[in-house]
């Protein structure tokens, strides 16, 4: 007796990209503010204005290496009337707090030898070469504002400050393979959407349907984390299961989206944790994940977009499909940019992009000589 086979995952319509963004929205919200260390905030994104309660430097400090003076006294020096160094200049190293009665650093070469003792050849003004108090950081004024993300710089400014943890909103997300015939050696998919999650300030973990028969289900049950992003089941093939995996876990919210690529895509949700079921190739998962999965970190972590990108000029027109939301590679060639691709996506134009281009919905494309944002890949 033949086994018999399930109905295939059908989409009725595919939702509007607006729809699909007011129901993500809906669908996640800003995950519970943790307090880390600063060491490991590299890349999270801010839930609490990082501050400090006493302004820095507390007192002047010597911006540059030098004689530590008092301006005024020194107001009519010059390589024609040199002037004794003061007897209460000191030397000072750049960091070093100002003396008493000094307001100014003298550079080395301004000072020279003459006689048995040190003149001044040059003058200065009240406050050269000198950090003023409270010149680097105010009290109680943000040096970076909840909803943004910690860049190197910002981590090596903030200690500096003194801070040592921050409060941040970290989402903690499942990116499942759900491919049992891929294992990790051949999965080229999911560590890129590992490592995009990762740069958008969550933290993640890799589950694999070839090590785990059942590992979207377990994600889906599992209540420690904030969200989960499946690839591959999407389709109406013989062996997409992920919908009706997820429709029996939870709900369905929306099955197929006016994207492209990427227009067999799910979302839905269990309990409160929002699921992204993206398409198994790799060009639809990286276009569901730059067109739908960046939004569902922006709202997991509060942040706000990261865009990066640069503007160019197109050497030749895109042309696109009302009511699609389109994904457009593009390489920088000496006439302008040029779209890459067309209705069918190559892998090799990854590689040869210098970023992707959005095309909305209500576009039907841009005409070439159009300046365009290019913004940048994962």
């Amino acid at each position: 007796m033949s086994q018999a086979i399930a109905a295939p995952q059908r989409i009725a319509r595919l939702a509007p990209v607006r729809d699909v963004h007011g129901v993500l929205d809906r669908l996640a919200t800003p995950v519970r503010p943790r307090r880390i260390a600063l060491a490991a905030a590299l890349g999270r994104v801010l839930a609490a204005d990082a501050t400090i309660g006493t302004a820095q430097p507390v007192a002047a400090t010597a911006q540059r290496d030098g004689w530590a003076v008092e301006a005024a006294a020194l107001a009519d020096a010059g390589a024609y009337a040199p002037t004794p160094l003061p007897a209460a200049a000191a030397w000072v190293d750049a960091g070093d707090p100002m003396p008493a009665g000094t307001d100014a650093v003298l550079p080395p070469d301004a000072v020279v030898p003459s006689a048995g003792t040190q003149e001044v050849i040059a003058s200065v003004s009240p406050g050269e070469g000198t950090v003023p108090a409270g010149a680097d950081f105010l009290s109680h004024q943000p040096i970076r504002r909840a909803g943004e993300a910690l860049r190197a710089s910002d981590v090596a400014v903030l200690a500096l400050a003194g801070l040592e943890h921050v409060e941040v909103r970290a989402p903690r997300l499942y990116v499942v393979s759900g491919n049992a015939t891929v294992d990790a050696a051949r999965d080229h998919v999911a560590p890129v959407l590992a490592a995009a999650v990762a740069a958008a300030g969550g933290e993640v973990e890799i589950a694999r349907a070839s090590e785990q028969r059942d590992a979207l289900e377990r994600a889906l049950a599992d209540d420690d984390v904030d969200g989960v992003i499946a690839i591959g089941g999407t389709g109406a093939g013989r062996n997409d299961r992920a919908v009706r995996v997820l429709a029996g876990m939870g709900q369905v919210h929306v099955h197929g989206m006016g994207i492209r690529p990427g227009d067999t895509t799910a979302l839905g949700s269990v309990g409160e944790r929002p699921v992204l079921l993206v398409p198994g190739r790799f060009d639809a998962a990286l276009a569901t994940w730059l067109l739908v999965g960046c939004r569902l970190l922006e709202r997991l972590t509060g942040g706000s977009a990261r865009e990066g990108g640069a503007s160019g000029v197109l050497g030749r027109k895109i042309v696109s499909t009302i009511g699609i939301a389109e994904m457009v590679l593009v390489r920088a060639t000496a006439a302008g940019l040029d779209p890459i691709g067309g209705t069918s996506l190559p892998l090799r134009a990854f590689a040869q992009a210098a970023g992707w281009v959005l095309v909305p919905p209500d576009s039907e494309g841009y005409p070439a000589g159009a300046i365009v944002d290019v913004r940048p890949l994962p």
